[in-house]
């Protein structure tokens, strides 16, 4: 079998996984640090491990967001896929409430997999209109149901909020233009600016799977956040 040239699915996971893992550390572990913190020159340099750290996660959420629209155009089983993203979302809501706020119920802030669920949901409802109706009836459902998905993600304060919803869209409307969808989906991401290296990996995206991770994320999330929880309680 020929192998493209390129990234495939399973390897823009992984460098999602790892950037958003070096995205935790820094806020979890450094932000925890930052504030017991003695002597200026140890201030600093956790300081800007805290920045570093940061600025190499923003490329996670982009790289995410486009896998949830490839997984949503593939998968045989869209209702099972809504299942398990809103499943892990609550199994994922403790572990992610004790790593960012230290409280077991945080009810202004939720996590990723709420706005991945609320973005699949926008996806079903375009899918839905698209298999209906045309014109300027469809792009008027297009907005109506972008605003409904911006809307609950505001009231719900999930991770990334309306930024994420909007998003997702933007990477499945011009799903049938691969420029255009960088192009686009990088504007979408203009206001961090550091996100945009998420598309790099996205550009070389070879449209194969790769070796077979269906769980790997959706288990890594819950437990390295509590795991990076344990570490910044002990240290």
């Amino acid at each position: 079998m020929k192998i493209k040239f390129g990234i495939n699915g399973s390897t823009l996971k992984i460098i999602a996984v790892l950037t958003m893992l070096i995205d935790h550390i820094g806020a979890v572990i450094l932000n925890n640090l930052l504030h017991f913190s003695n002597g200026i020159q140890i201030h600093d340099s956790i300081f800007w491990g805290y920045q570093i750290c940061r600025a190499i996660g923003r490329s996670a959420f982009p790289i995410f967001c486009f896998l949830l629209v490839e997984g949503f155009l593939h998968t045989h089983n869209v209702k099972k896929y809504a299942e398990r993203l809103l499943l892990f979302a609550f199994i994922s809501e403790i572990p992610f409430d004790l790593a960012v706020s230290r409280t077991i119920c945080d009810m202004e802030s939720q996590n990723v997999f709420f706005t991945l669920f609320i973005g699949l949901l926008v996806l079903i409802g375009f899918r839905t209109l698209e298999q209906r109706v045309a014109g300027r009836i469809l792009t008027m459902g297009y907005i109506i149901i972008l605003l409904l998905g911006i809307v609950v993600s505001i009231l719900l304060y999930t991770d990334y909020s309306l930024f994420g919803i909007v998003s997702i869209a933007v990477l499945y409307l011009y799903r049938n233009c691969k420029q255009q969808q960088i192009f686009i989906g990088a504007c979408s991401f203009l206001w961090e600016p550091f996100a945009l290296l998420g598309f790099i990996p996205i550009a070389f995206y070879n449209h194969e799977r790769g070796i077979k991770l269906k769980y790997f994320f959706y288990f890594f999330y819950p437990v390295h956040l509590l795991i990076l929880y344990g570490i910044s309680i002990y240290i």
